[in-house]
């Protein structure tokens, strides 16, 4: 019986070595993370600045079969060619298109509506490949945008029934499970201190500081892709990621999951783009 007992305060002690050296690898791995954070973390390091710059030309470029610029036409909520705090209140209603709309969603119908350009081809080049080979004008266009409220804090816009009705749809689709593995948004994001290998992942379920810094810094460039992803791509990439199909893009859906995502990171100051792993 003595032995036994002997044995077992053995492994019981071996447990908890192996236990508390899981901790130690986690909190040395986070701090290595976070002093890498902190070497990237100067603008003129970030190449999604490049993006950035890209899409001031494109953004001040005549295009489509009027041959004007989004600047002259395109209005994101505060009046024409007006960008300085813009994307901190989308998504938003839009009254000449009746219908709420994230960033991506409302130059694509500028894109279409003002200008009367073509965007087959730029919806199907919607992501650049992590090889190269092209630019994508929407991650462009969105950076250039988005970079324009840095500094300014998330205000979420709710006065108008739509924009209510998309936070409460974005709230359902954050908690729907579906998929062959029964997974939501939630199954990741819905709890403090959860993690996928080296990865923290931030509670998205309520508003939490976690949210204010994770949402408020996309757009992010990504040095594990060696390319700038927008929102639209990230929660693509979780959806396949989930095993589910691919949602629209810059479909209803996705503006709303959006909504609701901003919502918990309401009061987030916003710091685009910024550098992910």
């Amino acid at each position: 019986m003595i032995k036994r007992l002997l044995r077992l305060a053995v492994l019981a002690s071996a447990g908890l070595g192996f236990a508390a050296g899981i901790v130690q690898a986690q909190d040395d791995s986070e701090k290595g993370i976070q002093r890498y954070r902190e070497m990237i973390s100067d603008p003129m390091s970030n190449p999604g600045f490049l993006n950035v710059d890209r899409g001031e030309v494109l953004w001040a470029e005549p295009r489509g079969n009027k041959n004007v610029s989004l600047d002259e036409t395109c209005d994101l909520g505060l009046g024409v060619g007006k960008l300085d705090g813009a994307f901190a209140k989308l998504p938003r209603y839009f009254e000449d298109a009746d219908k709420v709309m994230d960033l991506a969603q409302r130059i694509l119908w500028c894109m279409e509506n003002k200008q009367e350009l073509d965007t087959a081809e730029i919806v199907k080049q919607k992501f650049s490949p992590t090889n190269g080979g092209y630019t994508s004008d929407m991650e462009d266009l969105v950076a250039f945008v988005s970079n324009k409220s840095s500094g300014i804090k998330i205000e979420l816009q709710l006065s108008h029934p739509k924009e209510r009705e998309a936070l409460e749809v974005g709230e359902a689709l954050f908690h729907r499970r579906s998929g062959i593995w029964d997974f939501s948004c939630e199954s990741c994001h819905g709890a403090d201190g959860q993690r996928i290998r080296l990865q923290e992942l931030p509670n998205l379920a309520e508003q939490s500081e976690g949210a204010r810094q994770s949402i408020a810094t996309w757009p992010a460039y990504r040095v594990s892709q060696n390319q700038l992803r927008t929102m639209q791509h990230r929660l693509s990439d979780c959806y396949r990621q989930m095993r589910m199909p691919q949602p629209g893009y810059a479909s209803d859906g996705l503006t709303a999951l959006t909504m609701y995502l901003m919502k918990t990171a309401e009061g987030g100051e916003i710091q685009v783009p910024a550098m992910k792993r």
